[in-house]
């Protein structure tokens, strides 16, 4: 057995040159075999197999060298091919983070026999294997085929040297000449060690005369592309001489200019039919002296074109002509949208006063509301309506302000910023410009967008904005500037107070079902290139569709089920029956899967300290579940979880103060409950965040309702700021509030008594359906909620 403390003479072995070693230690490879009779270094990590090296030199001189399976690092016994070669160790180079540097001659190949140990480095017993050798005319043939292959390649591929060739004559036998030429090849390690394993020679040449077929293949497509390339590079300089040679001798002989002084004429001729300001034009005329004297092939050239190309393509002068009908403007807000009658009375008022003063301009709009409502496409409309161009960009994630206000030209590739290029693309200097999703920009390195648009939206300062490239004053000032946004919350004060606020409240139940009928069958009915005959929908089945799968303020969700039940429709008049598909209650979920939404008012727990409450949100109004709960304690601890913001965290402590206060001063009640327990107060949906003070009096409800271990009528429902006194405070979004308490099955709404004010923006049908009650004082809300 190999033995550490066995000690031999290194070089017996060697100088007998005919018997190896059957017991070795294991030095593993993971990129490829060396072949016997090639020579190659390898280095060696730190660990077991400088020590198995090292011990290898003081005994026989010679390791067994095997490939590990799938490049494994530090592989085990199992890892190890069966198959590998014994190598001589001709020089070993110690290295200064402990490794070492070996170079090792491949010797014969070796069956694995048995792995004797496997610490601290594999010890195996090996079989050397003899080449099988059958001369024959088959194998003369097979190695004169590889030689000739070899010599071809040796005209286009590096790798086939001509030292290649003269170390193919020296080589002893046949088998080793076969494991030069591979080795030489640089086969992956699978194809490699596949090729180790071959002891017929003649097998060896056929894998070999493959791998060498492929390599030529390689190597002819290669010097194709080359040789194409070169014509290419020959053609492309013969006719840039021919046409310099062209160009001289037509200018000696006066026929025509040349293309520089072509294209400047081009520019000059622009800029007298730009109706360019003074200042441009000065900066034109005089960057227009500087590209005379720049050389064509000079990168400058191109940079100062492109700058004077931009300055004369702008619409200095060209307007679209204001369409101020407004009975034909109404007409077509109508035609694309339904409802939204505050925005569209905004819209015609705007284009009234136009038709009084034509030089009423200054107006930024903000379009606020969730998504889905139509903010987009109604600023469509109502660029349509004015008989104006509209161009959009998003302002979503948008963080270099250089994207609002362009590159300095001082950087490569530098271009002028949105609205440049926006109004360059129009070609009209009065366009509708949306800017989308103004409450999501964002704040960088790189500056601030939003501070960019302040100049942009301010009608005091965009008369004479200033572009960073194009550095000439453009009036923005007929320009009308729609933003949009789904919540104010984000956006900056200052560019807040530039904008006129016109809300999206969201549709109800009844709008979203006019609009489903009226304008999505339509519209989806031409695109999924059906006919009426073909599909339809009753409206208690698109109020079930909206009910069950499609609760967002928008009509997007809808449009998406009802385009799901089209395709279905689609495949089923595409088939051979040609079946029209009939959807109703009973099958409706068959075609657009279980409901995804159910009544919130039966998941509600109907036990003391469970509140409904109504919140608004960026996707519109919903409803919430305040519940609390008590722990035996002496501490008096008060909690709360569920993911609440700064805001709402406050209206908590206050709430509690207040049931605290409440309690003691009630007789009926238990007046040492917060002190004898530990109070949680917690908000489903954890992974949601929420904030805001509305939800004040629901929480201290929710208190007081544990400590009387009463129950909240079921029915009611409640939104309301909370004073540390007691007083009940305005909210906002009523509207919404008041929509998803009618779609929850709420019967009666409890509301501060100054927000009765914002029911008149409430429909009357939706009226209808809820009894509002409205409080000043919390105690007028534990009165009304309470079962007594």
């Amino acid at each position: 057995m190999f033995d550490e403390e066995k000690k031999t003479d290194a070089n017996v072995l060697a100088q007998a040159g005919t018997v190896l070693p059957t017991t070795l230690p294991v030095v593993h490879l993971n990129n490829a075999p060396v072949f016997p009779g090639l020579v190659a270094p390898i280095i060696l990590p730190p660990g077991p197999l400088v020590k198995a090296v090292e011990i290898a030199m003081s005994q026989t001189g010679h390791v067994a060298l095997i490939m590990a399976k799938s490049g494994s690092k530090t592989p085990s016994i199992k890892d190890l091919y069966s198959i590998g070669v014994t190598a001589k160790i001709l020089k070993k180079i110690n290295m200064s983070d402990g490794g070492t540097s070996v170079l090792l001659q491949g010797v014969k190949r070796f069956r694995v026999v048995q792995f004797i140990k496997d610490a601290p480095f594999i010890v195996a017993k090996v079989d050397n294997l003899e080449d099988i050798v059958v001369k024959d005319i088959e194998l003369d043939a097979l190695s004169r085929s590889v030689r000739g292959i070899v010599k071809s390649l040796s005209q286009t591929s590096p790798l086939f040297s001509e030292d290649l060739r003269l170390a193919m004559i020296n080589v002893p036998t046949l088998g080793m000449m076969a494991d030069l030429i591979t080795f030489t090849i640089g086969l992956e390690p699978e194809l490699a060690q596949k090729y180790l394993e071959v002891l017929d020679v003649k097998e060896r040449f056929r894998l070999l005369l493959g791998y060498l077929k492929k390599e030529q293949e390689v190597s002819e497509l290669q010097s194709k592309i080359t040789k194409e390339v070169n014509e290419k590079i020959s053609a492309m300089q013969r006719e840039y001489f021919l046409k310099e040679q062209l160009k001289v001798i037509k200018k000696e002989l006066g026929y025509e200019q040349d293309e520089k002084s072509l294209d400047i004429n081009k520019l000059k001729e622009k800029l007298k039919d730009s109706g360019i300001s003074e200042e441009g034009a000065s900066v034109v005329k005089e960057e227009l002296e500087k590209l005379a004297m720049i050389p064509e092939a000079s990168p400058e050239y191109s940079v100062t074109r492109n700058y004077i190309d931009w300055l004369v393509s702008l619409p200095w002068n060209k307007l679209s002509k204001d369409s101020l009908d407004i009975s034909k403007a109404r007409s077509v807000l109508d035609k694309y949208h339904y409802g939204l009658d505050k925005v569209k009375d905004r819209i015609l008022e705007y284009l009234a006063v136009r038709r009084l003063n034509e030089k009423y301009e200054g107006n930024i709009l903000l379009f606020l509301g969730p998504p889905g409502v139509g903010k987009t496409s109604l600023g469509m409309a109502i660029a349509d309506a004015m008989g104006r161009k509209f161009f959009r960009f998003s302002l979503g994630g948008m963080r270099d302000e250089a994207e609002i206000k362009g590159h300095r030209r001082t950087y490569i590739g530098s271009m002028p910023g949105k609205i440049v290029q926006g109004l360059k693309r129009v070609a009209t200097k009065n366009p509708v410009v949306m800017l989308d999703e103004v409450d999501k920009l964002g704040i960088s390195f790189q500056g601030d967008p939003a501070a960019a648009l302040l100049e942009v939206l301010d009608p005091e300062q965009n008369f004479n904005f200033v572009d960073h490239y194009i550095d000439v004053g453009f009036d923005l000032s007929q320009v009308l500037f729609i933003c949009t946004a789904n919540s104010f919350d984000t956006i900056p004060p200052a560019l807040f107070d530039r904008m006129e606020l016109i809300e999206f409240p969201g549709y109800i139940m009844e709008e979203k079902i006019t609009i489903a009928e009226k304008y999505l069958l339509p519209k989806l009915l031409k695109k999924h290139g059906l006919k009426k005959v073909d599909f339809s929908l009753t409206r208690d089945l698109i109020r079930l569709i909206i009910e069950k799968y499609a609760r967002d303020p928008g009509i997007r969700m809808l449009e998406k089920q009802i385009s799901a039940l089209m395709r279905k429709t689609a495949v089923a008049l595409s088939e051979k029956n040609k079946k029209k598909l009939v959807f109703d209650a009973n099958n409706i979920e068959k075609y657009l899967g279980p409901y995804k939404f159910t009544d919130e008012s039966k998941r509600r727990i109907d036990v003391p300290g469970v509140v409904t409450g109504l919140a608004w949100t960026a996707y519109g109004g919903d409803i919430l579940f305040i519940e609390s709960n008590s722990i035996n304690s002496s501490k008096g601890e008060f909690k709360y979880t569920g993911q609440l913001g700064g805001v709402m965290k406050e209206s908590a402590m206050i709430a509690n103060t207040y049931a605290k206060k409440w309690i003691s001063l009630n007789k009926k009640a238990n007046s040492k409950f917060f002190d004898e327990n530990e109070i949680h107060l917690h908000i489903p949906g954890g992974a949601v965040p929420k904030d805001g003070p509305s939800a004040g009096i629901t929480m201290c409800l929710s208190l007081i309702s544990l400590a009387l271990n009463e129950r909240v009528a079921p029915d009611i429902a409640m939104t309301g700021e909370l004073s540390i006194v007691g007083k009940v405070l305005p909210v906002g979004g009523i509207k919404e509030k008041i929509i998803a308490a009618v779609r929850s099955g709420i019967k009666r709404v409890i509301l501060p008594e100054e927000n009765k004010k914002d029911l008149k923006d409430i429909p009357e049908n939706i009226k209808k359906k809820i009894k509002f009650i409205f409080v000043k004082e919390m105690d007028e809300v534990v009165k009304l909620a309470l079962k007594r």
